[in-house]
């Protein structure tokens, strides 16, 4: 399945990502779900932990709840289940909802594998031999009317390339717009692009970097990522023991609505088909809701 091919589950040019909402009762999803679809966003992504709700049985939550919207694992760890029950799923959502779900898959980080009691091995061969079974395992249950699109959670080259040629493109997650070139140089022109962007309405500098930096502080911890920012070109004095202002403006778009859409406008002039923006919730609105409300106009005109 190609890019074109993918717009029709209706992504859109630009999607939601909640991480914080595995975490949340079932009630309060029903209503932040619906009320991203009713601003008009595309696609709503959300995330799996070894201690939140399980990829699959989450998507089929969030898809009861919405009648329209595309919904996206962003990911679906692949230590979580067997290649077998993960197409199972896939298909049997895709079935009940039509042209509606995209599996996002990846390999996650030793930190959310260890709990679960596998040991964490190389990412590229351990992802390269789960779509191996994955494409072997038989199902014999109603066939989707549109097959689900996947695309692998993919920072550096050969994961990159892994997902140009065993799946429908990439997720890549917190990541630049200079990686956002690199990776569509990488895929080519046919794989799906959907990077994450992690965005904040804060005008003032000072708040907006202290309140990132909250944000950030546990995946900056997380080798995957480190390295993938590495390869970018940022250095130890970026990463630890506190993220620079430098990093901190390259993976967080803060200050008004105009400077958001155009970090967004800028991914997708570096190739990205999809964007899909996390709101960092501060307060009351946890979730960022209020800022999707405000952001909604300016980014959906893009």
């Amino acid at each position: 399945m190609q890019r074109d091919e993918i717009r029709g589950t209706r992504l859109g040019r630009v999607g939601v990502w909640l991480g914080r909402l595995g975490w949340m009762p079932a009630a309060v999803e029903r209503e932040a779900s619906a009320r991203i679809e009713s601003l008009g966003f595309g696609t709503l992504w959300y995330s799996e932990s070894h201690s939140n709700k399980e990829a699959l049985s989450h998507g089929a939550l969030l898809l009861a709840a919405t009648e329209r919207i595309t919904v996206a694992s962003g990911i679906a760890n692949v230590y979580a289940r067997d290649p077998t029950a993960a197409a199972a799923g896939a298909n049997a959502l895709a079935e009940a909802y039509p042209g509606r779900f995209l599996l996002g898959l990846g390999v996650s980080h030793p930190t959310q594998v260890a709990p679960r009691g596998h040991e964490y091995r190389s990412p590229v061969a351990t992802m390269r031999d789960y779509l191996d079974a994955m494409d072997a395992a038989g199902y014999e249950g109603p066939t989707p009317a549109e097959p689900f699109p996947r695309v692998l959670a993919a920072l550096r080259p050969r994961m990159l390339e892994l997902a140009a040629q065993r799946a429908d493109g990439a997720h890549p997650y917190l990541v630049t717009v200079e990686h956002t070139r690199r990776a569509r140089e990488l895929l080519g022109n046919g794989p799906l692009l959907a990077p994450e962007q992690f965005v904040l309405l804060e005008p003032d500098a000072s708040a907006a970097r202290d309140a990132a930096r909250t944000a950030l502080s546990w995946y900056l911890q997380q080798p995957n990522y480190a390295n993938a920012l590495r390869w970018l070109g940022f250095g130890d004095e970026d990463l630890a023991p506190i993220a620079s202002d430098r990093l901190v403006d390259a993976l967080v778009a803060w200050g008004d609505e105009e400077a958001v859409a155009e970090r967004v406008r800028a991914h997708l002039e570096a190739g990205a088909d999809h964007v899909c923006v996390q709101p960092i919730g501060r307060g009351r609105d946890e979730l960022g809701l209020d800022q999707l409300d405000r952001l909604a106009p300016a980014l959906l005109a893009l």
